[in-house]
């Protein structure tokens, strides 16, 4: 009678395929980050732009003085050194989950076209990465707010690599950036994101200030 032995995996074989299973699980974590999360945070950047337009509709109303609710859409941001067709909504509040769907404007900052400082974030890498482009801006260039009554062209101060400061540093979204106690004269915008492409404690900055406004 003929005895088939059955050989028992080795400790270093079973080290291996856990090893194995887990760059594969790391890889795929990866793509998601990297790729799968703008799928889906563009698909649903889009979603909110086209329904606000639906939403103006025809331009009726002043919003100006109309509560914001933290997670909702108000106004859409352009930036022609992004693309011709770069648009991106802003989202009331800055959590995960509202950057995920556009830029997030910081609530406690002025509203597009006020006096003070409109303030938005968005991120350079993943949830659709906006400004991903962001050390390219430059003195002079044109930013465009979008919202239901007024279209607000803002020309910008600084470059995308000029100012670079800690993400604990909120004075760059003050009214008057850098310094708190000043009273606001102009209406300003800051655009916001990571200095870095990696994980980093750093937020690179650009201002700028207001030079039309047109009713729409």
């Amino acid at each position: 009678m003929t005895t088939t032995t059955t050989s028992r995996p080795t400790p270093g074989r079973l080290l291996s395929v856990l090893l194995s299973l887990l760059i594969v699980a790391l890889l795929a974590w990866l793509g998601w980050q990297l790729w799968g999360t703008n799928v889906v945070a563009e698909h649903r950047q889009r979603e909110v732009v086209g329904a606000l337009q639906e939403d103006w509709g025809d331009r009726q109303g002043d919003a100006t003085d109309d509560p914001l609710r933290l997670g909702d859409g108000f106004a859409v941001l352009r930036i022609p050194r992004f693309g011709a067709d770069f648009e991106v909504p802003v989202i009331q509040g800055v959590s995960e989950d509202d950057l995920a769907s556009g830029v997030g404007h910081f609530s406690d900052t002025a509203r597009p076209g006020q006096v003070g400082n409109f303030a938005v974030a968005g991120h350079r890498v993943t949830r659709g990465q906006p400004f991903a482009d962001f050390p390219s801006l430059r003195v002079g260039d044109e930013v465009t707010v979008e919202t239901r009554t007024h279209l607000y062209t803002y020309v910008l101060d600084d470059g995308g690599t000029d100012i670079e400061v800690p993400a604990s540093d909120t004075t760059v979204i003050r009214p008057v950036p850098g310094r708190p106690s000043a009273v606001p004269k102009r209406a300003l915008i800051t655009l916001v994101t990571c200095a870095d492409l990696t994980t980093t404690e750093d937020r690179s900055i650009v201002h700028g200030h207001l030079v039309a406004s047109t009713h729409l």
